[in-house]
């Protein structure tokens, strides 16, 4: 969504802290909020203006007309406010159909004044550029300014002038009057640029002696703009339209979006309602909200919502547990439907996200049966079979009626079965499995429907053969008519190898003789190769870091997919506007700001570029040339024939819906000639009408399909085209949005120019628009197809299409990794991990969520044993772990791993460096003594050797005790680290008996030597020793295990790297300089015939 409505005190905020004006503006930040809650006493301490002064008050939650429906009282005092509130605030009022409870008022000053001092002002965006309207006579009474106002338009990159405003709009105004409303207009136009509005009112603008006051505003921002204005912005509210409510679910899907790459919205229209939808695709959601209300669900439509581009299971999760918890809060008599539609998925993962939803319906299985839910499933795309099955599977697990449909069933076939209008099939037929199409060989009978290598109706068109190089052939602008050919070239901006291969694959089974993509670019990465398939062959691509050496290397390119994100889009398209070799550019992003996408549209057509876009999936040629992720993935591409052109061309905004075109058109014609979706976007680069002109100069295209939409009015120069003959070619067209009209408030749908401002922009006026003008417009989208296939029929009968044979098309291999994903082929992996997962959207420690981890407080030693242990540990030894961790950490720096690190920081090594070089001396002799003493003393004790009879044994054979002896700490100078644990232990652990027999051996060693005491490295090995076997986290063998693989060293090396790091950065701090080791420290001994 781009354009949203802001409350009057937000947009008046903005007015008062940013325009720049000469006009004296009056009246600054004096008003003062209201609501049900509100405390009177406080709010006059924050405002005590309120008890001196005149006051007018009315209802901020984007009521238009107010004065007309009695909601503002004028001059009243304090006390009048408050009577004037008492029958309206906090309570139910009708404005228009819709019913809403009147729960925020602005209170300001009154501003007495004169009839002739009030004025009326409007700057509103259009795609040419913004106009501003003003008429001399402001007010509630001003009437139809659209026919009265003086109008000017500022073009895009434009500048308004005072003499602008003198000149074209304030002719009527008094002489002693204009200058102030030039100045203020003119501020007022710089801060509606600076700050990305799209609309902004201003009814009555009084200018008095006095200055400038501003009494009524209503105004629309862009919110894709945020990324550039949140600074003066800050945290913009959004209030929601009157007569419906704003839910924290809502709320919480916003927040979900705005943290995703994916599209997730949500908006509650009845939450007691029986009808509740889940569609995949902004422009699918609004198809099936027709389709609903149509068939008389209109008034049980619970909610209008979408989620598309690629949402990972976790977040389709999350959003399908929203609605079913939505739907389940009340019951319904008639019990409750949930309608999981979409169209066919261009790059969708449909069993991923399918995966997310089957968790929700787990979830909520009980609830689900309880309200009586039935459940009804439309998908297509990639892999949709197998999404289609688990979503089946657990219709029969959980016993809640779930119905299944695929790309066989006309997409919103499942509403009429929903809603008892259509008979539920009892076997519907599945279509072929992903795999059938890809593996097995073309001659077998799962081949799908052959190919041609020409239209049914040329033997070889004309632009088949011409590369878009040589051109002749234009439209307005001095644009292409034809934009791609078996030719075209391409160059994609961004890392996107999945989209990539798609296209290799789609000119591959189109029999191109190159491929389409002969370059990417990436500025993140240094000029290299990239790796791809070509049919069976491997090839590379090359990868630039700039658009300049890749454009100056392949002169022959004349298209860019531009793959950037919202942020860079605008440069990277700008920048590649300026080599005249370019002819088009698709814009695959959304979300780019309106007034950004006007300045390219602009600058688009002063050079003859075509752009199709923003927020796009692309367009595709059949047998020709595909846009990045068009057309889906190639058992679509196949099913649909999209490798070899049809006689129909087709233009829609929605992506997906393009895809479902194209399995409409697949099903009841010879084909798609030519595929276009603009965009979801207000301003599109490139209109319907552009398009629909191309196709009509275009030989190879018999009929022309348009899927318009509500919101623009682009659809009526359609209008206009039939009726000036300038289109002579069948047009069937559709503007989808057909509902908006019969909800009680405004609702914006999933495409951020899917919004009618005016009744000319409903769906409805459109659609009885066209059907006047000559075009062949359907009763509903259900009757689409059924249209289409009658124009085509007829167009066979008249000689106008001539069907032409078919040949097969080759088989491309299926990449080892769909494969895989489809479950056709398995491969032993190469790592086994059991401890963690970070594929999901949570992190897990041995099957623990990090969220439970933080919520447990299980701290660093339940996440050591989480991590090295696969399992929970008593609190006790969680604890004991980090104590060990606490009291190895440091000892000095004369120690030897110390010292080693010293001297490599010294050495202007790095950290890594530094620290790997003090762990590489840690041993048997140094710090390793834990595994050592562990297994030594497990060893004897476990043998029932006697301690005197393993102090012998080890003496016997020459061996040191691991774990015994300190240089400096004895038996009467005790090492209190090792007092600490023994105190612990002692305490918590319950059982130590390898600890005491290490005790009994250390009273034997220190009566021969006061130094040869338990220390600290020997007292963890066997404090560790009993932890694991007496915990009763471990079996005996486990804990065994444990220790013989090296578990308790680490410890010591986790530890001590801490220390490590220590030195390193102290060393770093105090700029120590290189360590040489002093001469008179070193006893040189040399033989002594190399003294002489």
């Amino acid at each position: 969504m781009s354009a949203k409505a802001i409350s009057e005190q937000t947009g008046k905020e903005f007015l008062y802290k940013y325009i720049s004006t000469k006009s004296a503006v009056q009246n600054k930040f004096r008003y003062a909020r209201l609501r049900p809650d509100t405390d009177w006493d406080l709010l006059i301490q924050e405002h005590p203006w309120l008890l001196t002064e005149r006051l007018v008050v009315k209802p901020d939650q984007l009521i238009k007309r107010r004065g007309k429906l009695g909601l503002i009282g004028v001059n009243l005092d304090l006390n009048g406010v408050k009577e004037w509130l008492k029958p309206r605030l906090g309570l139910e009022a009708m404005v228009g159909r819709a019913k809403g409870v009147l729960k925020h008022f602005l209170i300001e000053p009154f501003v007495p004044h004169q009839q002739d001092e009030e004025f009326y002002v409007c700057i509103y965006a259009a795609r040419e550029g913004d106009i501003v309207l003003f008429h001399h006579e402001g007010g509630v009474d001003v009437g139809d300014v659209d026919s009265k106002a003086h109008r000017f338009m500022v073009e895009v990159d434009g500048n308004l002038t005072e003499q602008d405003v003198i000149t074209h709009l304030i002719q009527h105004v008094p002489e002693n009057r204009k200058s102030t409303l030039a100045s203020f207009i003119v501020g007022l136009f710089k801060l509606y640029e600076e700050l990305y509005f799209t609309y902004l009112e201003i009814n009555p603008l009084v200018v008095t002696g006095s200055g400038v006051f501003v009494l009524d505003m209503a105004a629309k921002i862009d919110a894709t703009a945020d990324y550039i204005c949140k600074s003066k912005w800050g945290d913009v509210e959004f209030p929601p339209p009157f007569g419906r409510e704003a839910y924290p679910e809502e709320a919480y899907i916003a927040d979900l979006d705005a943290k995703s790459g994916a599209s997730l919205k949500l908006t509650i229209l009845n939450p007691k309602g029986r009808i509740w939808t889940m569609v995949a695709g902004g422009g699918a959601s609004v198809v099936y909200s027709d389709t609903i209300c149509d068939l008389g669900g209109v008034d049980e439509l619970a909610n209008y919502g979408e989620y598309s581009g690629a949402p990972s299971e976790q977040q389709t999760y999350d959003y399908a547990k929203t609605i079913l918890s939505l739907m389940t809060r009340e019951q319904h008599p008639e019990g409750k439907i949930l309608i999981i539609g979409g169209s066919i998925a261009n790059f969708t993962n449909v069993a991923a996200t399918f995966k997310g939803i089957v968790r929700a319906i787990k979830d909520y299985q009980t609830p689900l049966q309880n309200h009586n839910v039935s459940i009804f499933v439309r998908r297509g795309g990639p892999n949709y079979q197998e999404g289609l099955r688990v979503m089946g599977e657990v219709g029969k697990t959980t016993g809640i009626p779930i119905y299944v449909f695929g790309t066989e069933t006309h997409m919103t076939a499942i509403v009429g079965m929903a809603l008892g209008h259509r008979t539920i099939p009892d076997q519907p037929p599945m279509a072929a499995h992903t795999a059938n199409f890809l593996l097995n060989a073309s001659g077998s009978p799962s081949t799908p429907a052959p190919s041609r290598t020409a239209s049914f109706s040329d033997s070889k068109s004309d632009d088949t053969n011409r590369t878009s190089m040589s051109l002749k052939q234009t439209l307005s602008h001095g644009k292409a008519t034809t934009l791609f050919s078996c030719h075209t070239k391409s160059i994609i901006w961004g890392m996107q190898t999945r989209a990539v291969q798609g296209m290799l694959d789609f000119d591959y089974v189109c029999s191109r003789d190159e491929p389409s993509v002969a370059a990417m670019v990436y500025p993140f990465t240094g000029d290299h190769k990239q790796k791809f398939y070509w049919g069976h062959k491997e090839i590379l691509i090359p990868v630039y870091k700039n658009m300049a050496d890749a454009l100056k290397k392949h002169p022959e390119v004349d298209v860019l997919i531009n793959f950037a994100s919202l942020r860079s889009a605008y440069d990277s398209t700008v920048e590649t506007m300026s080599f005249s070799q370019i002819r088009a550019i698709a814009i695959i992003a959304e979300g780019i700001p309106e007034a950004l996408t006007r300045r390219l549209i602009k600058m688009a057509d002063e050079k003859g570029v075509t752009i199709i876009g923003p927020a796009t999936v692309g367009g595709i040629k059949p047998g020709c040339y595909k846009i990045g992720n068009t057309g889906g993935m190639l058992d679509n591409i196949l099913a649909s024939k999209l490798y070899r052109p049809g006689s129909v061309a087709y233009v829609s905004r929605s992506g997906g819906m393009s895809n479902e075109l194209n399995n409409i058109i697949s099903r009841t014609t010879d084909g798609v000639y030519e595929g276009v979706a603009i965009g979801g976007d207000r301003y599109p680069g490139s209109t319907f009408m552009d398009h629909v002109l191309r196709y009509q100069d275009t030989p190879g295209v018999k009929m022309i399909v348009v899927l318009g939409e509500i919101g623009g009015t682009e659809e009526y120069k359609i209008c206009m085209g039939i009726k000036e003959g300038r289109i002579s070619k069948p047009v069937v067209i559709w503007c989808i949005g057909t509902c908006a009209t019969m909800f009680a408030s405004e609702v914006q749908f999933g495409h951020a120019g899917a919004c009618a401002n005016e009744n000319s922009e409903t769906a409805v006026a459109k659609n009885q628009a066209l059907r006047e003008s000559g075009a062949i417009v359907p009763r509903n989208f259900d009757e689409l197809g059924e249209v289409i296939k009658n124009v085509y029929d007829d167009l066979v009968a008249q000689g106008v299409i001539v069907p032409a044979q078919e040949v097969p098309p080759p088989t491309v291999p299926m990449d080892y990794s769909w494969a895989r994903e489809l479950g056709l082929i398995r491969k032993p992996a190469s790592f086994m991990t059991s401890i963690c997962d970070e594929r999901g959207q949570e992190l897990i420690y041995a099957g623990m969520p990090i969220t439970e981890i933080f919520k447990e407080e299980m701290g660093l030693g339940g996440v050591l044993g989480l991590l090295w242990f696969q399992r929970r540990l008593p609190k006790h030894a969680c604890h004991f772990i980090e104590m060990c961790l606490m009291v190895t950490a440091d000892h000095g720096p004369a120690v030897s791993g110390a010292h080693n690190t010293i001297v490599c920081a010294r050495a202007g090594k790095d950290l890594i460096s530094s620290l790997t070089s003090g762990l590489l001396t840690i041993g048997d002799r140094f710090g390793g003594a834990l595994d050592a003493a562990a297994k030594q003393f497990s060893k004897a004790f476990d043998s029932s050797l006697i301690p005197m009879d393993f102090v012998n044994k080890m003496k016997k054979e020459g061996k040191l005790i691991m774990g015994i002896g300190h240089r400096v700490k004895s038996i009467n100078n005790p090492d209190m680290r090792v007092q600490i644990l023994k105190d612990f232990v002692k305490q918590h652990f319950p059982a130590t008996p390898l600890l005491d027999y290490a005790l009994e051996v250390e009273k034997i060693t220190t009566s021969k030597k006061p130094n040869l005491i338990l220390n600290v490295d020997g007292f963890i090995g066997v404090a560790m020793v009993d932890l694991l076997r007496n915990c009763g986290a471990f079996t005996r063998e486990e804990a065994d295990e444990y220790v013989e693989i090296g578990a308790l060293n680490g410890i010591f090396v986790l530890g001590r790297s801490m220390g490590f790091i220590g030195h390193y950065l102290d060393q770093k701090r105090l700029k120590q300089g290189l360590y040489r080791h002093p001469w008179d420290d070193i006893s040189y001994v040399l033989p002594e015939h190399m003294t002489m």
